[in-house]
């Protein structure tokens, strides 16, 4: 007779087929009804200049924007918080001490949207379209902080760097490169290393490159008065779908190096 799985094993497990969700939602490119109209009337030159932007935008509140993103998200607190979550799960390692963790994150999340949501909205109104992109990748990373800090893990360092920015451009690619992406982050919290290395100016090109993909069209339509409001709620829908994604690779990496650190043996799928 099999042993019964223990309170850790049964969360891995549950993670394990949310992320398989997340995969099986994700196998083929969905393209907007709205960007399938804009399509004929985007400038060809516009992705270019998108790109661009948010490489400016990732370089300038990645280098001068930290200590602001720390304090606006709160980080001392958060990390309180975190330790007082981590001291009941000790004390009593059961499915609500557990997922703990993960509600905090959640609810933080959904303030960040809401936050990108109006932001979005608000300029698009007025028909401002690419000045959004320093706003919105200043929430996007601000979200992104709360939610390592939220499980435990720093901010700050050219690794945590790199996993933010490899998660980024993951949670917005379909199919096999999603499977690719997916891999290579599930190796990194497996292993505790990357397969190659990687400099962080390509990081941010392809996270630039993978978020201008997906806002290309709405940010040409925030640009138009009042119909821009249209455009800027797209924000939050790319937001959202970032967020979901990262908690997930937040999440296993939690329970992996809580595992790590208990000196506990226990099986894992093989993922």
């Amino acid at each position: 007779m099999a042993s019964k799985k223990t309170v850790w094993e049964q969360e891995y497990a549950r993670l394990w087929k949310r992320e398989k969700r997340f995969l099986e939602q994700n196998q083929t490119q969905r393209t907007p009804y709205l960007n399938r109209r804009l399509e004929t009337v985007v400038p060809k030159t516009l992705q270019k200049t998108l790109e661009s932007a948010f490489e400016k935008a990732f370089s300038t509140v990645l280098e001068k924007g930290t200590g602001l993103i720390e304090g606006v998200s709160g980080r001392r607190k958060r990390e309180r918080e975190y330790l007082l979550r981590r001291y009941a799960a000790q004390l009593q390692p059961d499915r609500r001490s557990l997922r703990a963790f993960s509600r905090a994150a959640a609810g933080a999340g959904r303030k960040n949207l809401l936050l990108s949501g109006v932001e979005g909205v608000g300029l698009g109104l007025v028909g401002v379209g690419l000045p959004d992109v320093v706003l919105f990748t200043g929430v996007l990373l601000k979200s992104l902080c709360e939610l390592a800090v939220n499980y435990g893990y720093p901010w700050d360092g050219n690794e945590e760097r790199r996993f933010v920015l490899e998660l980024i451009p993951t949670a917005l690619s379909c199919g096999e490169e999603l499977r690719a992406g997916n891999a290579e982050l599930n190796h990194f919290l497996q292993e505790g290393e990357w397969t190659v290395p990687v400099p962080q100016e390509e990081l941010r090109r392809s996270a630039s490159a993978a978020l201008s993909r997906n806002l290309l069209y709405m940010k040409f339509l925030q640009g138009i008065p009042v119909a821009g409001a249209v455009g800027g709620a797209w924000d939050a829908v790319v937001l959202k779908r970032v967020q979901r994604y990262a908690e997930l690779k937040y999440r296993r990496r939690f329970l992996l190096d809580w595992k790590r650190k208990e000196g506990e043996s226990w099986s894992t799928p093989n993922t």
